[in-house]
């Protein structure tokens, strides 16, 4: 079954953003998807727009019955995935004087376990499968983190402590397994244009801020591009850690 796809992936936060652009980058690249959002009326478009190559399983990517679902559903429709895309997570602005902090379990239990869960899951996977394919096939995680998650930002550190937490998971699995020949990478972007600023309460007065000192500002498809080219390259060769700003952007 799994011949018929060049690669075979999961995506979550499939629904906006960078995760609904690096889904038709996939797509349009011949690979199988399979994606998670919890709007399912977006997932079904997508199956629609994208037929055969994609599916979709709604549901809080946080949630182990959702991540186990990711993978039943992929081997099912096409075989066993390949590559997973740890996207899904929240924003969350403040600072930790004045930051309001009433959300912050909700942002640190899909940020950083539901992160976790799903690169344990993938690895688990992956690993027994690269003892006999490597170097012959890639195996490849994908974790979203954020250039918060590498510099301090004032303004943002709720939100950037929960990917300087990704950030070392992924780092800790990468030196776990990469030995074993599956390659785990983190992708940092900067500032991105996208749904995430309304969900992490950013007014339109800094979002126009940013775009004046900063834009022209990056968009989903600018990182799913960076995403491609990772998950692209021969089996041997893994690129671990990849930064990707607005030219602009000087800091975080």
């Amino acid at each position: 079954m799994a011949a018929k796809y060049s690669r075979i992936a999961i995506v979550t936060g499939a629904t906006s953003g960078i995760g609904e652009a690096t889904v038709r980058r996939f797509a349009a690249q011949g690979y199988a998807v399979v994606g998670n959002g919890r709007t399912a009326e977006k997932l079904a478009s997508l199956e629609k727009d994208l037929w055969p190559l994609f599916r979709g399983v709604a549901g809080d990517a946080s949630k182990p019955e959702v991540i186990e679902e990711l993978f039943t559903c992929a081997e099912a429709a096409f075989g066993p995935a390949d590559i997973v895309v740890v996207n899904a997570g929240r924003g969350l602005g403040g600072s930790v004087a004045t930051g309001d902090t009433t959300r912050l379990g909700e942002i640190f239990e899909l940020n950083v376990m539901g992160a976790l869960g799903l690169m344990r899951a993938a690895a688990n996977r992956m690993v027994p499968r690269q003892e006999k394919s490597f170097p012959n096939s890639a195996q490849d995680i994908v974790v979203l983190g954020s250039v918060v998650g590498r510099n301090i930002s004032p303004f943002s550190a709720l939100y950037g402590a929960t990917k300087h937490a990704v950030h070392s998971l992924t780092e800790a699995l990468r030196r776990e397994i990469g030995p074993k020949g599956v390659r785990v990478t983190l992708v940092e972007p900067g500032f991105v244009l996208s749904g995430f600023q309304d969900g992490a309460g950013y007014s339109k007065e800094m979002v126009d801020g940013f775009k004046t000192r900063l834009g022209p500002l990056l968009d989903g498809e600018a990182i799913a591009d960076a995403i491609h080219y990772v998950v692209s390259r021969p089996p041997h060769v893994h690129i671990g850690d990849i930064v990707i700003r607005p030219t602009r952007q000087d800091y975080p």
